[in-house]
């Protein structure tokens, strides 16, 4: 369990570097485009991104959570099973102490998966279509709101 110590250790660490965020793509999703994209486009605004690859289980996206030291963890999945996924990763993240991290999501998920998905702590769903400009806006403010410099 995370305790509000060790929230503002992480945020006194983070005082004079960029945001990190890691970019993953859980299960057997092979279309990585999008992700690809994403992490182009929140690197040119300043973050650091770190991008998995393809094939990731819940157990790895959580462990380079941890060791890459990541402010946000952005999830991107195409192929329908994020309601099987996402729960797992949520929980391999608390079950390493990264419960305070920043998640969100992208990807074909629908409309009437996505108060499921906000229950399980993924902050927003970035559907196809959201533009960057407004992806990462909300990824600052929300930063912002949790005392992250997230103008780095």
């Amino acid at each position: 369990m995370t305790t509000q110590t060790d929230a503002s250790e992480r945020t006194l660490a983070h005082e004079k570097q960029p945001i990190r965020m890691l970019i993953a793509k859980p299960g057997l999703d092979g279309h990585d485009r999008g992700a690809k994209v994403m992490a182009r486009a929140f690197r040119d605004a300043g973050f650091e991104v770190i991008y998995t690859g393809l094939f990731q289980t819940p157990e790895m996206i959580a462990s380079a959570a941890l060791q890459e030291d990541v402010d946000v963890v952005g999830l991107s999945i195409l192929s329908g099973a994020h309601m099987a996924l996402f729960p797992r990763i949520m929980q391999e993240l608390r079950n390493r102490g990264l419960g305070d991290v920043l998640v969100v999501a992208g990807g074909t998920i629908p409309e009437q998966d996505q108060a499921a998905i906000h229950e399980m702590g993924i902050a927003r769903v970035f559907g196809p279509g959201t533009s960057m400009k407004s992806a990462i806006s909300y990824v600052r403010e929300q930063l912002a709101q949790r005392g992250l410099d997230a103008d780095s």
